[in-house]
């Protein structure tokens, strides 16, 4: 079902293998505006790539691309390979050290209804244009999304093992992770890759806007296309990864609301309607203690914090269009209760708020990717 290929990969030229901490960047939505402010400062960083900032974004994007390219400060591999990527890390209050193991590839930009690549959230119009102009702008994708597939026989993992005793990268990121990058060219090696994969479905565990981008643009490509059977604008750039014997932890979904006009005072009494309220006196520890019952949330107001479990005799009052089973779920409850009823909210406008004032910190398993610190970019020109 999924049909992936291998990528030559534009990379930092090897002259830079010593700066690369400050070359590469985290993927845009787990960075704060501080952090992104130094990584901006750097006129190398790849941050110029992937969200570039500015006037004409997409335009100065282009540019850069052009200079770096002229000026060697990255070279295309010369042949395609499977760029495997291991992040050791450990959770706060393990002691043993876990590894995410995965490898990146193209994989065919395939629409949601052919459900070859399933998802889980809806995307934000303005968001997926911007993803859109600059793949138009820059034919080049620079932050690979993130895709999960089952192989319960672990069919690859030894040859991305073998291929990690000689990684092209190695170094450890702003969060301790230890992140290695490296490549297999083999075509014996590579075909084995593909042939597991061509039956799989997969789900994507995080990237749904670059994806729809991706989406969106091959369909605007296709009616000049060329009779090309493999054409660079039909695929996506994806981390993959084996959900079966890997070090996998999902991790609570967060949301950040900046334009709250109630009084905290007012927005406590909105929400014991519907929640038993508790004041709670750690907000490092909420996290502990939020998450482990159904339906039970934590909340942080400046300085104080509160624990926040749904009644169990209000559930049947929650006026949602979603499935049962859907309508279950404790993402579910907290956007139909806290941002429809209590914030005013509709749930179909709440697609359209913007990321400063709603934004999903990250429901993704174990820890946002931060791919692009590695700063492997996949071209998009035809590969006739």
């Amino acid at each position: 079902m999924a049909e992936i290929l291998p990528i030559r990969a534009w990379r930092y030229h090897d002259r830079l293998l010593g700066k690369m901490e400050e070359l590469t960047a985290p993927l845009f939505d787990v960075v704060s505006s501080k952090q992104r402010e130094l990584l901006y400062e750097n006129p190398f960083n790849s941050i110029h790539l992937s969200v570039p900032n500015g006037p004409n974004p997409a335009e100065k994007a282009r540019n850069t691309l052009r200079k770096w390219k002229q000026e060697q400060l990255i070279v295309q591999d010369g042949e395609p390979g499977i760029y495997v990527y291991y992040q050791y890390f450990r959770l706060p209050g393990e002691h043993d050290a876990r590894c995410r193991k995965g490898f990146i590839a193209h994989i065919k930009a395939y629409d949601w209804d052919e459900k070859v690549i399933l998802r889980h959230e809806n995307t934000i119009v303005h968001a997926v244009n911007d993803r859109i102009d600059l793949l138009k702008s820059t034919e080049i994708q620079a932050s690979p999304t993130h895709g999960l597939y089952e192989d319960p026989e672990n069919q690859l993992e030894a040859f991305m093992d073998e291929a990690m005793e000689k990684p092209i990268y190695e170094l450890e990121d702003y969060q301790g992770v230890r992140e290695v990058l490296a490549v297999i060219r083999n075509p014996q090696i590579i075909a084995k890759f593909l042939t597991v994969l061509k039956d799989k479905q997969v789900i994507l565990a995080d990237g749904h806007h670059r994806l729809e981008g991706a989406i969106q643009y091959r369909k605007s490509k296709q009616p000049t296309a060329s009779k090309s059977k493999w054409n660079g604008f039909d695929y996506h750039m994806m981390y993959l990864t084996n959900t079966n014997g890997n070090h996998l932890k999902i991790l609570p979904t967060h949301r950040i609301f900046k334009a709250l006009e109630l009084s905290n005072h007012e927005f406590i009494q909105a929400l014991q309607e519907w929640f038993e309220v508790k004041k709670f006196h750690d907000q490092e520890e909420l996290g502990g203690y939020s998450f482990t019952k159904k339906w039970s949330y934590g909340l942080i107001l400046k300085e104080e914090s509160y624990l926040l479990q749904l009644k169990p005799e209000k559930f049947d009052e929650i006026e949602s269009n979603f499935p049962e089973i859907i309508k279950k779920l404790d993402l579910a409850v907290l956007h139909s209760l806290v941002f429809d009823k209590i914030l005013g909210i509709p749930l179909e406008e709440q697609r359209f708020q913007k990321i400063s004032t709603m934004r999903e910190i990250f429901p993704d398993v174990s820890m946002k990717s931060n791919l692009e610190r590695l700063a492997l970019q996949s071209s998009l020109a035809n590969w006739n």
